[in-house]
């Protein structure tokens, strides 16, 4: 195997021991996200409303023709502004890349025509946030010695890599930098918080959960100001909601894969959060839950993926793809991985 990407010299099903995290004093590449969470640390403050976000625009879109040459970059230097480390996270290896399962996700994530979409983005959070909290307990939950995974000595910030790292906003709505664990529990109260509010997500067995079809219904005379999920009683602010909420999994799944590959497989379970992680990409980019800046810690595995037939084209997770990127870590790798 190559050795660009980094090795692990352990049994499988062994617990793997806590690696030192990124080095704090080391001087990181871009500057942290300034996409930060709401800062509740409290679960009676839980529906606290959000400032408006910033708009930033992502890395694949801030390489593109150079002016001067009116040259498109190379493949390698598209990936060398990806500004990963020497020894590539074992992730990127196109033979640990791989899922339990063959087929195409976009079926689980294009909505029904007969189901109303606010109905449907509410399924997919539900439904992505109870696969995720699996793989945050196997990192976060304490062992009988009170030990965890995840701790504040091996990861002493919510980072995903030395080019990315996560924030929230405390009492004061001032954004902070604490430990992974702590956001891990913070991330966990916060969006168990809004699904189980039933004015977020309402859960009215009388309420409409279908979709009107212009084919056999007339459609409702218009009644004003429209949002997704009004039929079935959803807020207006619902859609922002389940954005935040999306974007905050999308960041515990980078921290899983920067700091806590190496755990996952260890457990044998590095190719089913690989199965999750890339039906959670093509839910969020078919449903524009996450926007292209939002993707960029996680860029070169979505790349890889893209050259491995892992999204289809066509689907809006192959578009967001730089498939050269992609096809030259599968040659890195040696090729395609064995079925």
């Amino acid at each position: 195997m190559s050795n660009l990407f980094s090795g692990i010299a352990r049994f499988r099903g062994q617990r793997s021991p806590n690696s030192p995290g990124p080095n704090p004093e080391q001087q990181p590449g871009p500057p942290p996200s300034t996409y930060l969470p709401e800062g509740t640390q409290s679960t009676s403050n839980l529906a606290v409303s959000l400032p408006p976000l910033p708009s930033s625009p992502s890395l694949a879109e801030t390489i593109g023709m150079d002016q001067s040459s009116g040259m498109m970059p190379t493949a390698e230097e598209v990936l060398a502004s990806y500004h990963l480390p020497a020894v590539k996270p074992l992730w990127l290896n196109a033979n640990y890349a791989k899922h339990i399962v063959k087929g195409n996700f976009l079926t689980l994530s294009a909505k029904p025509k007969t189901v109303d979409m606010g109905e449907w983005i509410a399924h997919q959070v539900v439904d992505h946030w109870r696969t995720l909290i699996t793989f945050i307990r196997l990192v976060h939950d304490k062992e009988d010695d009170g030990s965890s995974i995840c701790n504040p000595r091996k990861c002493p910030k919510m980072s995903a890599g030395v080019n990315h790292s996560f924030t929230w906003l405390n009492s004061r709505m001032q954004p902070v930098e604490i430990a992974a664990y702590e956001y891990l529990t913070l991330v966990q109260r916060y969006v168990s918080g809004k699904i189980d509010d039933g004015n977020i997500f309402p859960t009215d067995a009388a309420g409409v959960s279908y979709a009107e079809n212009p084919a056999f219904c007339v459609p409702m005379p218009d009644s004003g100001q429209d949002w997704v999920g009004k039929r079935s009683g959803f807020p207006q602010n619902f859609i922002e909601t389940c954005q935040t909420i999306f974007r905050q999994m999308f960041r515990v799944y980078a921290h899983l894969y920067w700091s806590h590959f190496d755990d996952m497989f260890c457990l044998n379970l590095e190719k089913s959060m690989n199965s999750c992680f890339s039906h959670f990409i093509l839910t969020a980019t078919t449903l524009n839950l996450l926007k292209k800046a939002d993707l960029e810690p996680m860029q070169p595995l979505i790349d890889l993926w893209a050259a491995l037939g892992t999204f289809p084209q066509g689907s809006k997770a192959f578009e967001t793809a730089n498939l050269a990127v992609g096809q030259l870590l599968v040659q890195k790798a040696g090729g395609p991985p064995a079925s």
